[in-house]
Order: structure tokens, then sequence, then C-alpha cells
């Protein structure tokens, strides 16, 4: 009996849960202790995070689907097997390969360094299918790139070995999959992903949607649950397709059920959820690796982040408005009832933020160790409001949960989404470990300079179209990292401030995540509408124009990221101003005649656009009280003009959309995302 009680609990999910728990055990102990330093946490962790990432493909289903299933336990034991190999070998050999053996290396070390780089490859392969090309391109170039003739010296170079594309990017450990990417993932990263781990183990983002839902009293209210539920969201997850998954399967059905479009319901779903990877003080992996790359602690970076949310948040908000009023009525709609329980459980979510950012910003207390004490904090007091609720007022909403069951689903939330981006920063590693070694990215680095000697603007637009390249192909993260060490270093020495040059990167990644065709958060809103992919994606890259115009507002109106204060609050308000006018020039109408409609849009753009790139400080004050006058009366006849063709009941509207055969994947991809 006891036996068959064992062999019972004996299963993958049990064993997905016993390695959360210790690969989060670890993290935390290590956040309060700090023993070893960086380095050693990922070479002892990394092999962990592989072994998580192979178990949880396992677990959604087999990895290779065309293979036998005899063939998929064979691979996934070996896989594991790998991982258990790398970790034992490096935990008594790690002494030698990191102080004593450099550049002296045993065949024994060039066999576990090159299974561990296969492993990571194979990962990549499944998960960032591009990204793995890129670095088997990459790995080709490296060994044989004097194959190329002289004449072509931008990418001619003698070419490396093999033991040392292998050593390179693992057992030298200061470049590659243990290097500083890696490192970041399970340090300060990891940190604030305990904040969502908590927050999904008691349901918070569920219960943070339904409180938003309160301020819809009319059914063109109804999108902008959207943004505001996105944009809660994005506090925490950091991530457009993750914020998508948890809020776009509430919305979305909740916007085509009151009369949107499934396509625009995706879209606004999607701008809105873009704004995830913006959202303070979780601004998506690419503003930690910012901080690293600028020297300058986190909140240096939230502090900017907080006015980029403001433009980018109430100028979709306006979009968004415009065309809801063409197509919703103002019909006013039931308040829906929220338990007292989600309404406590968000006061707690949002008391969280707030004290992150107390503890950070006013205490000025490291970002690691706030991030860590915030997330005791919440996790402290949702549990104790979790027992008052489930044993004292005994809600009916908490019958079938168990504390235990909470803090499983805290705890395997945390350790999945923290070994996934392990996982990728550690394939980000081997990629730009390939660039240097390479020299492709000085030769990249001085054409932008030879473009900039002869015109600044051609080599910012040089630069931008790279990054649009890159990032069609790419995640956000590895667009960033890629324009950062290409990109960032010619404009700099071009005298522009390296914040603008980050932040103009960082915006960059973040408009390649929008571009098709790789936008995993369109993806995810599409397929939960049931609508049209590419539609979805035109009509979110109209919304999403606040984007766009950051990019490159940033070079005029640089004090939104090199003097936080007063100037960069001036500045703020400029942009948002601009951009409101820009939004309702796309998508505003405030005169009845065609072309007098027309023209009147034209010149709102114009004033508008003057005052988010026009160089002069007293001329675009002007130009910015001009266009906020013209936003506020043409947004009033636009509520005047602009009524819908026809108003349906709610009751007559479809449900919930038809939803794909794939959606479960593709959301499960996206809850663990984080840019």
């Amino acid at each position: 009996m006891l036996i068959d009680r064992i062999r019972s609990h004996v299963n993958i999910s049990n064993l997905i849960f016993t390695l959360s728990l210790v690969f989060t055990v670890w993290l935390v102990w290590y956040f309060y202790k700090g023993l070893g330093g960086a380095l050693l946490l990922a070479v002892r962790l990394v092999p962990v995070a592989l072994a998580l990432q192979v178990l949880i493909h396992y677990k959604q289903g087999y990895l290779y689907k065309r293979l036998p299933p005899a063939v998929n336990h064979a691979l996934v034991a070996l896989y594991i097997a790998i991982a258990a190999y790398a970790f034992v070998y490096f935990l008594f050999e790690y002494d030698r390969l990191a102080i004593y053996s450099q550049g002296t290396y045993t065949r024994h070390d060039l066999i576990v360094g090159l299974l561990v780089f296969l492993l990571v490859m194979e990962l990549t392969r499944l998960d960032h299918p591009i990204l793995f090309w890129t670095n088997v391109v990459m790995i080709v170039y490296t060994l044989y790139g004097y194959l190329f003739p002289r004449w072509l010296d931008f990418f001619w170079h003698p070419g490396e070995t093999f033991y040392r594309v292998v050593t390179s990017c693992t057992i030298e450990f200061s470049t590659g999959i243990y290097g500083m990417y890696g490192q970041l993932a399970l340090t300060l990263i990891a940190a604030f992903l305990l904040l969502a781990g908590v927050a999904n183990a008691f349901n918070a983002q569920n219960a943070m949607i339904n409180v938003v839902r309160l301020i819809a009293r009319s059914r063109r209210l109804i999108p902008q649950t959207a943004v505001l539920g996105s944009s809660a969201i994005g506090l925490i997850s950091g991530s457009g397709s993750a914020s998508a998954a948890v809020v776009g399967t509430m919305t979305i059905p909740l916007m085509i059920r009151y009369g949107l479009p499934r396509t625009f319901a995706a879209a606004v779903e999607t701008s809105a959820s873009m704004g995830g990877i913006i959202d303070p003080p979780m601004m998506g992996a690419a503003a930690f690796i910012m901080a690293e790359y600028l020297g300058v602690p986190y909140w240096d970076i939230v502090l900017r982040g907080f006015g980029f949310s403001f433009i980018y948040y109430i100028s979709i908000g306006v979009a968004i408005y415009l065309v809801s009023v063409r197509l919703l009525p103002r019909d006013r709609i039931d308040k829906p009832r929220v338990p007292l329980y989600q309404k406590v459980t968000t006061a707690i979510f949002f008391a969280s933020v707030a004290y992150l950012i107390i503890l950070m910003g006013f205490l000025r207390m490291g970002e690691l160790r706030a991030a860590v004490n915030t997330a005791s904090w919440m996790f402290g007091v949702l549990v104790a409001v979790f027992l008052y609720f489930k044993y004292v007022r005994k809600d009916p909403a908490l019958a079938a949960e168990t504390l235990f069951a909470s803090i499983r689903r805290g705890i395997e939330t945390h350790a999945e989404m923290t070994s996934y981006l392990t996982e990728l920063l550690a394939t980000l590693g081997i990629m730009i470990g390939l660039f240097t070694i390479t020299g492709f990215i000085l030769r990249m680095g001085a054409m932008l300079l030879d473009i900039g000697a002869w015109n600044i603007v051609a080599m910012i637009l040089m630069a931008w179209v790279f990054g649009w390249l890159i990032g069609t192909g790419l995640p956000p993260t590895a667009t960033y990292i890629v324009g950062a060490v290409i990109i960032v270093p010619p404009m700099t020495k071009l005298g522009i401030n390296p914040w603008v040059a980050h932040f103009f990167v960082f915006f960059l990644s973040i408009w390649g995540e929008l571009s098709p065709p790789t936008s995993l958060t369109a993806a995810v809103c599409a397929r939960i509408a049931n609508a049209s992919f590419m539609r979805t994606m035109w009509q979110a890259l109209k919304l999403c124009l606040p984007i766009t115009i950051i990019t490159f507002a940033l070079f005029t109106r640089s004090n939104l990221v090199v003097k936080p204060g007063w100037a960069q609050i001036g500045d703020i308000l400029l942009v948002t101003t601009g951009t409101c006018g820009v939004a309702f020039a796309v998508f505003g109408q405030c005169i009845r005649n065609v072309w007098g409609n027309i023209l009147a849009r034209i010149l709102i753009a114009l004033v508008s656009l003057v005052t988010l790139f026009h160089p002069n400080d007293k001329l675009v004050w002007a130009t910015g009280a001009i266009t906020l006058l013209a936003v506020i009366w043409a947004i009033r006849r636009h509520n005047l003009i602009s009524l819908p063709k026809a108003a349906s009941a709610p009751e007559t509207q479809e449900g919930a959309p038809a939803q794909s055969e794939d959606l479960d994947g593709v959301v499960a991809e996206a809850r663990r995302d984080i840019a």
C-alpha cells in the first residue's frame, strides 16, 4: 500500500513542483545571503533551469510529436541526465575552471561544456526558432569567416576553432551561457518575478480585472477596461504577451459581447498589453539589462519609465475612445458584482507596488532586496487574507481553493517564468559572444560612425532600419541587446547622450515586437478573438503610434530621459499632447464635410508634429498649447458627429469568441514570457 501511494505521487507535475521548489528556495536564499556571487549562482542554477524547461515542455505535450512516445521518453531522460551531470560536474570543478584552468581546459571540460551548449540550443529551437537559426548562422560564420573574399572586408575574419566556440560560450563562464545575461536573469529579474509569482498564487490578476470593470458604466468605456487592466497587470508582468494572455482572455470576449468587431477588440488588447513592456516597476528584461549597461541603479530606469507609461496609456486611451465612439452607442450597462475578497486582493496588490516604489525611490534600498522584501510582505498579507476569507467568512468563492495549492501555483509560476527567461538570456549570451569574437560588432559600429560623420539623421534612420529588421525576427530582449552592443556605442561617440541612445534602442525593440511576423502579443489576442492576425496587427500598429513617435521624439525632447525632475515633467506633457494630437489626426472626425475634416486633421497633425520634434523650446510650448486646445475641441466635436451606424443590444451579440485549437498552447507560452 505504501509503495502504491508513493507511486501515485511520482509524476511529471510533482517532479516539476519539486524542482521549482528547490529552484525558488535556492534563489530566495541567495537574495538574502548573496553567498558566492552571481556567477556561482548561474553555474549552479542554469542546469536546474534547463531541466525545468525540458519537463515543462514534456508536460504540455511531447517534445517531438512526429516521433514515437518511447523515443520522446528516452530523449527527455537524456536531456535531464545532461542537466544533472552538468550540475554535479560544475559543483565539484567550479573552482578549478573559474580560477586555475583559464585557457587549459581538459577534454572532459570540453565535453560537458558541449553538452550544455547543445541542450541550450535545442531548447531554443523549440521556443525561439528564429533565434536558434541566427545562432547557427553565427556559428558557421565564426568557423568559416575566412572563406569570404578579402575585398568583402566587412564580413571577412580569420575564423575561430570549434574548441574556441564551445569554450567561449560555456566553460569560460565570463561570456556565453553563464555570462552577464544569465546571471541577471537569476538575480535581479528573478527577484522582481517573485511579485508575479505571489500575485498569481492568489489569482490577484483576475481580481484586478474584475475590479477595473467597475469603471465601465457605458458600452463606450468597455474597451478602456482593457487599457486599465493591462496597465495594472503590466506593473508586474514586464511583457506584452503575458499581459495579453492574462487580461485578453477576459476583456476580448467582453468587448465582442458589447458590440466591438473582433479585429478591433484584438487590436485594443494588443496595444494595451504592449504597454506592459514600458510599465514600471517591471519594465521587461531589457530595462534591467539597460541598467547594467549604463551602470546605474534600476530605480533610475524606473523613474524615467513612469513618464513613458503616462504618455503611452493616455495616448492609446484617447485613440481607443475615438474609435469606440464611432462603433459603440452610449448605452449604460449594469454594474458587475465583484466579491469583497477580490477587492481586498486588488488593494493589497496596488499597496505592494506602492511599497516597492517607496523602498526603492524614497528609502533608497537596493533593488534586489526591495523586490524580495515586497514579495515577502505581499505573500504574508495575502496568506492572512486568504485564511480569513476562507475559514472565518467562509467565502464560497474560495471553497475549492487550498492554501497549499495556492502556494504551489505561485512557486511553479515563478520557477517557470525565471527558467524560461534564463534559457532565453543564455541563448543571447551565446549570440553576443559570437558577435564579439568575430569582430562583427566593431565593423558594424564603424559603418554607423561613417554614416553619422556624414549626417547624424541618416545614422539614426539607418540604426532604426537595422533594429526594425532584427525586431521582425527576434524577441524584444534580443533586439535590445543586439542594438545596445551595435547601435549605442557609435551614437555615444558622435555625442548623443547615452540615456537617449539606450532608450532609443529600447523603444525600437518594443516596436519590433509589434511588427510582423513575430508579434506574440498580437498572435495571442488574434487567436483569443478568432480574428485575422494581419488585420489585428495593422490596427494595433495604428493604435500604438505613440511607440513610434517616442522612439524619435527622444532626440528633440531629451529631458524625458536626461534630466528627471521638472524639465522631464514638461517634456512628458508636451509629448503626451503631441501624441494625442496625432492620434486624433488618425482616428478622429471634427467636421462633417469630408474635405474639411481631412484638412482639419492635417492641420492638427502638423502642429502636433511641431510640438514633438521642433528643437526650439519656447516655440513648442506655444504649439503645445494650441495642440491641446485643438484636441479638446476636436474630441468634443467627435462626440457630436461620430455616431455609430447601428446600436445592437448586448444580448444580441455573441458571447465568447470561438477559440482555435492551439490557443491553449499559445496562451501558455505567453504567460511565462517577460518581453
